[in-house]
């Protein structure tokens, strides 16, 4: 039920900022060629891009369409496999909860900045890291119960990053 919610939520955040910068790509284009060139084009559309990033990749991960290697762990023994799965987590939830941390310290060092061709807080456009990573960790957490049943062989030998093979196939 949650993990639904989290993934409705976060195709609507991904959709919608997609929509966005195509529209700012479009407008930046339309006034370049009529010789009006728009001050903030690049600029905000670097922030579109990297909140894009953030919260794709969470959304991606949600679905389990990270790259993975689902062969090569489905070739393992049941015991071996657990373990790659707990060195797997460990090193990608330590990754994002450093990146959160991380993120949170650089949205303090730049307290009271903006940005350069708009007045719009240098935090506000850099709370994506900090964000973006506490929803990755959120992912993981959420998809942690069905890919432990997997990897002690409680369920079949689908991979559960059989996601982006899912996708593929429509």
């Amino acid at each position: 039920m949650w993990r639904r919610r989290v993934e409705r939520i976060l195709e609507w955040i991904s959709g919608a900022l997609l929509v966005v910068l195509a529209v700012e790509v479009l407008a930046g284009v339309i006034f370049r060629a009529a010789g009006r060139s728009l001050s903030w084009y690049d600029e905000v559309a670097s922030v579109l891009l990297a909140w894009i990033t953030y919260y794709g990749s969470a959304l991606a991960a949600l679905k389990k369409s990270h790259i993975a290697f689902p062969g090569l762990v489905n070739a393992m023994p049941t015991p071996a496999r657990f373990v790659a799965l707990a060195v797997r987590e460990v090193v990608v939830l330590g990754l994002f909860l450093v990146l959160a941390w991380q993120g949170t310290a650089i949205l303090h060092a730049l307290a009271g900045e903006t940005l350069v061709t708009v007045d719009i807080p240098v935090t506000l456009t850099q709370s994506v890291i900090p964000i973006g990573a506490a929803l990755f960790i959120l992912a993981e957490m959420l998809n942690l119960p069905d890919r432990l049943d997997w990897a002690r062989g409680r369920t079949a030998a689908a991979a559960p990053e059989q996601g982006v093979e899912k996708e593929l196939s429509h």
